[in-house]
């Protein structure tokens, strides 16, 4: 049985930054869709639930093929899985730039990057680097890497309005799909994350389970599927908010600019957010964490939605958001690796973002559904409100004890 050691090697700093960068770009690419809105269905004449549901696909299809990309990546490597899914990111992007039609839209910003998202962003990484670090460190590197998505919504959405203002949202998606090639570059620092070249392939006392024993546990433990139920909540929150916040900005009469600030805020204080979860999800219980989160949110969409709306409280709710924003994945990851051990956790942690995806699909393609509708997106809102207090009482119910029995050594192997 391997040993897993205890300090920081230099395979897993490099592995840790090489993840933030990834996720910094694909994720930061990712939520300057939403300022995409506007522009596309001025120019196009595509109605908001046509857009909606192009990014409510990518949501979906994101999670759908999230597990299998993930077992692929077990056996070809962390560094070729996302090698093809920067290329096939590109693509996506540069067919986007070229579009007439909302079933162009569906299938480049739906279909391909939908596809390319889910080679590049969390999942991937997240399991290649918990592989490297120990149970000690887990939490604190699945915090620093999840900043990273945050640093590049703050990054690149601001820089996404920028370039649409100056030169349009055509040659905005060509710049854009030039700058997630650097994705490749990134992705030679997975070198020690390979399947089979791992310091710990398991965790002491970890059964020795294939892939098709650990799902079969996995679909039989209550507990991991209450994380899904409240990781659903969250896709649906993050989706609406992403996709719809800044029209629904713009709606109120508020200047589109305050939008894309409000995104980029949403980035900026999550950098904090997912750190600092991060670190307590290490300390203290997660699923207590994450109970005390989607609480949080409920009562912020709350505030949001009955106070007076001005630029000054869209972006004091983009910062309070934004703190509560991604601290649900390094607390949901830690719970998986606390349940099943290290040896199948990109593949088990794909299955639970699914349910988030499924989440995001609604969260995007229902909001610009009834808004086309009723012309408001109040009832959005209210509902993301109460699932807020749901995915709240789902987590208190939740224990991220191992879904396997403890032994000596598993206690031995967790002191360590």
């Amino acid at each position: 049985m391997s040993e897993v050691r205890s300090e920081w090697t230099r395979s897993a700093i490099v592995a840790v930054v090489a993840a933030a960068f990834i996720v910094t770009i694909s994720m930061g690419i990712r939520q300057s869709f939403g300022l995409l809105l506007q522009p596309i269905g001025r120019d196009l004449a595509i109605a908001r639930e046509s857009f909606g549901f192009a990014i409510a696909l990518q949501n979906l299809l994101f999670g759908l093929v999230q597990p299998f990309v993930a077992a692929l990546s077990e056996r070809w490597g962390t560094r070729a899985t996302l090698i093809g899914g920067a290329l096939l990111y590109a693509v996506g992007l540069a067919l986007a730039a070229t579009i007439g039609s909302a079933t162009g839209l569906v299938v480049s910003l739906g279909v391909l990057i939908g596809l390319a998202l889910s080679a590049t962003t969390f999942v991937i990484v997240l399991g290649a680097v918990g592989r490297l670090v120990s149970p000690a460190q887990r939490s604190v590197a699945f915090g620093i890497v999840t900043a990273g998505g945050s640093l590049g919504q703050f990054a690149v959405v601001p820089l996404a309005q920028a370039l649409i203002a100056a030169i349009g949202w055509r040659a905005s998606l060509v710049g854009l799909g030039v700058l997630v090639l650097s994705i490749v570059v990134a992705a030679f620092g997975f070198r020690a994350a390979k399947a089979g070249a791992v310091a710990a392939p398991r965790a002491a006392g970890e059964p020795d389970w294939r892939l098709g024993e650990a799902l079969r546990h996995a679909s039989r433990h209550r507990p991991y599927w209450l994380l899904n139920g409240g990781f659903f909540v969250c896709g649906f929150h993050i989706a609406f908010v992403g996709t719809h916040l800044p029209a629904y900005l713009v709606d109120r009469g508020i200047a589109a600019s305050v939008g894309a600030w409000s995104l980029a805020l949403i980035g900026l204080f999550n950098i904090a957010g997912s750190y600092l979860f991060g670190v307590w999800g290490g300390r203290g219980s997660r699923p207590r964490l994450l109970a005390g989160l989607y609480a949080g949110r409920a009562v912020a969409i709350a505030a949001f939605i009955w106070l007076p709306l001005t630029p000054a409280s869209a972006l004091t709710f983009a910062a309070v958001f934004g703190f509560l924003w991604l601290g649900t994945v390094p607390l949901t990851s830690g719970a998986v690796a606390s349940m099943f051990g290290l040896r199948h956790l990109p593949t088990l942690n794909g299955v639970v973002f699914l349910s988030h995806q499924v989440g995001a699909f609604f969260g995007a393609w229902w909001a610009g559904w009834l808004f086309d509708r009723t012309g408001s997106y109040l009832a959005i809102w209210q509902v993301s409100i109460a699932l807020g207090v749901l995915a709240a009482l789902l987590s208190v119910a939740t224990r991220d004890a191992a879904a396997f029995p403890k032994t000596p050594q598993t206690a031995l192997g967790a002191a360590t």
